[in-house]
This record gives C-alpha cells, structure tokens and sequence, in this order.
C-alpha cells in the first residue's frame, strides 16, 4: 500500500495527454459534468500540502485524443475568500505545488444565473489561459424562459461557448467537438493584472452589459425552488421538516446497515474458522486469525454505515437541501461558536466518527471544521453500544420509572446526552477562551435550486468514498490491530504459569503499570489490561475482558453472559458507573485518530485529540467514582 506522503506526492495520475481544467462556481453542474466526461476512470487524492481534494480523470475524445481531465475546487471568483477557492486560483496561476498548469480551462456556467456565473468566466479569461465555455444547465433555463444562444455569448465574451446539460448521456457532444478543435488549445486571451476592487466591478458592469445586449437583464422567473422554500425555510415548518428528515436518516443508519454488519462480522467468522481449521496452532496462526483477520474486518465493518449516511448527504447536496439545513440550525450551533454547516458531521458521528469527520469537507471556515473534527468522537457511536449494554444490562435493574420510562432506557440516554453536552461545553469554552472563536462569522452561503439527485453521480460518489476509507484509513487500522495483537501475545506465558496470557504479555504488563493511575477512578488491573488492545476499537474491551477473566468460549452470547455475571458480583456500582462516564469521552478507536490524521494533514491534531479526551475521560470517571462512592456505591 502506498504510504500517505508518497500519495500525496504522486499527483499526476495520467502523466500523458494535455490537461484540462473544470471551473466554475458551486452547484452550478461542474461535478456533474466531469462524471459524464470521465465516468469510472477518476483518481482521488490530495493536494500536496494541504487537505483540499484533488479529483483528476481521462477522457477520449471522439477523434481518439487522450485528455485528462482536472475538476477544480468550487470557486465564486478568483480572488480566495476559502482554501478551495484559494487552491483553484493557485492552479490556473501556476501556483500549486506540484500542479501542472492547466492547457485548456472549461469554465462551467449555469444558464439558469448567468448574472453570477459569468463573473467567473471573466475572471478566468483574464488568467491567460485557453479557455472554453460551457453553457450548463440549458434544458432548466429554457423551461424557465430563458433562451441563450451559444454563439451570441460567444461573441459577447470572446471565447468559444457549448451548451451541455451535465445530466444527458448526450448532453456533452457540442463542448466534446469543440474540445477536439486544435484551434481551443492555441488561442489563450492576453494575460492582464487588475486590482482587485477595480477588476471585481469592471466585471459586475460588463456582465450587466453582456446580459443586457442578449436581452436577459429583465429576467427575473419566480422558480419551483422559491415555491418550496416557502415551506422547507418556514421558521417553524422548516425546523420540523428538518429534525423528521434527519430522524429518519439517523433510523436508516442503524437499521439499514445492521443486516450488511452481520453478513461481513459472519463472513469474518467463517473466514478466521476456515484458517483456524487449517492452520497448525501457534504464533503464525493466531496472528492470521487474530491479527490480520480480524484487523480486515475490523476495518470493512464500517462501511455499511459509512456508505448508508454519505448516501444520504449525496442525496441532500445533490437535491439542494444541505445547504438549506445548514441555514435552519445557523443560529442554534452559533450560540456556542459554531456554523450550521457543523451540525451534519457531529449527526454523523452518532453512527461512527469516521464518516462524522470525513463529513467536515463541507465545511469552509478552516477554524469550525477543525473545531468539528476535534468534536465528532465526542457523539455516542455504535461502537459504544455493546460496552453500554453490557454494563447497563450487569448493574442497573430493569424497572420503570414514573411509569413511562425503563430505568436502563433512561441510563443510555443520559450517555447520549453526556456526550452531546460534553461537545457543546468543549465547543463554548474555544469560543469563549479564543480570538477565533469570537469572532463574528456570518454565514453566507449560496441557495442553490432543487434539483432530482441523478444515480451517476451518487455511485460515483459514494464509490470514492468507498476507496477513500479503504486506502487511507484501512491500512493504519490494519497496521494498528496486528500491532496490538503483537502487545496481547509477547511475550507468551511459561508452562505453568497462573496468569493468564494476556496478563503475562506485553498488554498485561502495560494494564498493571496502568492501574497504578487508573486506581483513582476505581479501575483494578483486569479493566486496565483490557483498555490496551481496546485501543484497536472501543467494543474489543468485551472479549478482552472475558480473555482476562478466563471466561471465553466459542459462543458469543454465552461469553457475554458469563463476563455480566462475573462483573456484577466482583466489581462496585461505583466502578461500572465510572467506566462508563470513561467511555463516553476517551479515544478508544485508533480508526478514527487515523481519519483525523488524514483530514488534518499530520499527527499534531490526533495526538491534541488523544490528550484532551482522555484528559476529559479521566476527570469524569474520577468526579461520577468519587460521587458515588459518598452515595454509598462502593
């Protein structure tokens, strides 16, 4: 597997063939469009440098040309006001590090807002480059009104115009013939440096005149989009339609994904019996079954939920709704420093923090991205649940309270919500205790038009994120999890020996040395040994638990069963109350540190990420053991 660096360095994915670049401003069809032109044969990288996307394809003309094909960031214009912006600026200017400038630029306009999208395409036009414009969108403006002949905006802008409609198989057959043209790839406009005030109002007045000379300046079409917004951006209709949507989004992520769990936990299962049956015992075996084995599955076990939730977000920002979500919960996220465009990933992370933190691309401000990702393992994941219940289940009765309510629901809950308000605390107090966290940051974000997501670009999408989590996140996890296998194994305990393996081992040296600073919050050196390989991933401290105690079998449920009878009758309320204020903060999923690594570029987050939250993880189970024990739990 290549290693993260060498990834990021090797960017030119189709060394032969010239390049061209993508343009143009957000929703206005530009991603579309590069699907339709590249189909299945994209790559997906970074940026050297930075985190910002690089989504690089081949196209074949139809004169038998070789293209590739570079979609550039989302841009309003080309002085940046965001690192996307910035980076699509950097590349047309020949700026980007290790970026070849581009030999053609196509910029996307949406033929529905020329008023705004033609801004840009100056702009562009200014860089120097060879430049084409395509006419996007053209089947919605005629059905709005709005007739634009290519050949006129051609003349008004000086460079060559083709109508395209990015969602038709045949919807790119005018700019694929002008694309052949020899004569595109030669005639680049003059470069020319403008101020920046005065270039951004010279093109304001002569997109007033260009629309005006094609008769287009008194359009102003009342759209199905403001008709739904009457009712999807109403102050109380809105929020309800919003929290009904993300119920049911929140619902599927657990219902839908269980069944795929299950068949990849069950073909996991198999395939470590299948090696276990067929391997002699010994180190070679255990490390192909426990280690490698379990490490694969570890890692693709997250993929339905992952894929099921950015399934939903595709939907929701190809539809044109994401954004008006973001706009809805503005004011409610800023009341502790954060944008609504905060509120998807931290949903997110209540099914898994890995897709919560890949979740932040959408966000723009550097600083509220950064605070979101810091935020996201924070949520109750499902990876908790089984701990949760495994307590819950040992040591808090099943009764009801008031009649309504099962005491045990109300524990689980009360860990959702210790989590959410944990965030919110955490969240508030970087506002209060930064400068950037007080500074006033409106949220200014473009409404775009509704429209039906299209099945191309969702399997594309999700497709790549698929490859995305396995490439990048896949090969630390799996690296981690043979890792601590090695930890749990080595050295092996001599015959005769009354420890247990793992106690024995380099795990179980670590957990006593460990129990020496966890005794404080009632942890004995079982738990602490159990917290090592739990590192891997937080529902691992079960059958690390059950090695520990010698209660393992080969059947789970009874494993389960026998490790719950032997907690309760061996360990305090009081511990098992401050193991759980424990794991509603401390980072026990080397995935996610994984995904934050990639998000943010290096270690320096990760590791800030591991400190604060076992630092949070230890004053609340020290604060829930010592109450308790005042209440008498001990």
């Amino acid at each position: 597997m290549m290693s993260a660096c060498c990834e990021e360095a090797v960017i030119h994915l189709y060394p032969s063939g010239p390049l061209m670049a993508l343009v143009g401003n957000p929703n206005c069809g530009k991603t579309a469009l590069f699907n339709l032109l590249t189909g299945s044969r994209q790559k997906v990288a970074n940026y050297a440098g930075v985190t910002v996307e690089r989504k690089e394809g081949k196209l074949v003309t139809p004169s038998g040309r070789t293209v590739r094909v570079l979609d550039l960031p989302g841009a309003y214009s080309l002085h940046p006001r965001s690192p996307d912006e910035r980076l699509t600026c950097d590349v047309l200017l020949g700026r980007a590090a290790g970026e070849k400038r581009p030999n053609l630029v196509v910029c996307v306009v949406d033929a529905t807002n020329l008023r705004r999208s033609l801004r840009l395409a100056l702009a562009v036009k200014r860089v120097g480059l060879p430049c084409v414009v395509a006419l996007n969108m053209t089947d919605l403006a005629g059905k709005r009104g709005i007739r634009v002949a290519p050949e006129a905006l051609a003349d008004e802008l000086g460079m060559p115009v083709a109508s395209t409609v990015a969602v038709r198989r045949d919807g790119v057959e005018s700019l694929l013939a002008l694309i052949d043209e020899p004569r595109v790839w030669q005639a680049a406009p003059p470069k020319t440096e403008a101020d920046e005030s005065a270039s951004g109002q010279g093109d304001h007045i002569a997109v007033r005149g260009i629309l005006r000379n094609l008769g287009l300046d008194e359009i102003v079409p009342h759209t199905a989009s403001d008709r739904i917004d009457r009712f999807a951006l109403h102050p109380v209709l809105g929020p309800v339609l919003l929290l009904t949507m993300l119920f049911l989004i929140f619902q599927a992520v657990f219902t839908w994904a269980e069944a795929p769990i299950a068949w990849i936990e069950d073909a996991t299962a198999w395939a470590s019996g299948f090696a276990g049956g067929h391997l002699a015992d010994g180190r070679v075996k255990s490390l192909i079954v426990d280690g490698i084995l379990a490490g694969v599955g570890g890692v693709v076990v997250f993929l339905p939920q992952i894929l099921i939730l950015f399934f939903f977000i595709l939907v929701l920002e190809e539809s044109g709704y994401l954004p008006r979500a973001a706009f809805l919960l503005d004011r409610l996220m800023g009341c502790v420093g954060l944008s609504g465009r905060s509120f998807i990933p931290m949903l997110s992370s209540f099914a898994c923090a890995i897709p919560g933190v890949m979740a932040t691309r959408t966000i723009g401000n550097p600083r509220d991205r950064l605070v979101t990702i810091m935020l996201a393992p924070m949520m109750t994941c499902s990876a908790r649940l089984p701990v949760y219940a495994l307590l819950i289940g040992a040591f808090i009765p099943q009764r009801e309270v008031w009649g309504l309510f099962r005491m045990q629901g109300l524990v689980l809950f009360a860990l959702y919500l210790a989590g959410i308000l944990g965030a919110m605390i955490v969240a508030w107090a970087l506002k209060c205790f930064t400068t950037a966290g007080r500074q006033v940051r409106p949220l200014m974000m473009e409404l775009p038009n509704y429209h039906l997501p299209t099945a191309r670009n969702i399997a594309i999408g999700l497709w790549q994120r698929a490859v995305i989590f396995i490439r990048r996140v896949g090969g630390i996890i799996l690296i981690s999890t043979i890792l601590i296998w090695f930890l749990a194994s080595y050295p092996t305990a001599p015959e005769g020996a009354r420890e247990s393996e793992i106690e024995y081992s380099l795990a179980g040296r670590i957990g006593k040395v460990m129990s020496v600073v966890l005794e404080p919050i009632g942890f004995n050196w079982q738990l602490s040994v159990a917290l090592v390989p739990a590192m891997a991933a937080r529902e691992v401290v079960i059958s690390a638990l059950a090695t520990v105690y010698s209660l393992s079998s080969d059947d789970e449920e009874k494993t389960e069963q026998a490790l719950s009878e032997h907690i309760s009758g061996s360990w305090s309320l009081a511990t098992a109350l401050s193991m759980l204020a424990w794991f509603v903060f401390a980072p026990h999923c080397l995935a996610t540190l994984a995904a934050v690594k990639r998000e943010t570029g290096g270690w320096k987050m990760p590791a800030i990420m591991t400190v604060y939250l076992f630092g949070l993880a230890y004053l609340a189970a020290f604060a829930t053991y010592r109450v308790a024990l005042l209440c008498g739990a001990g």
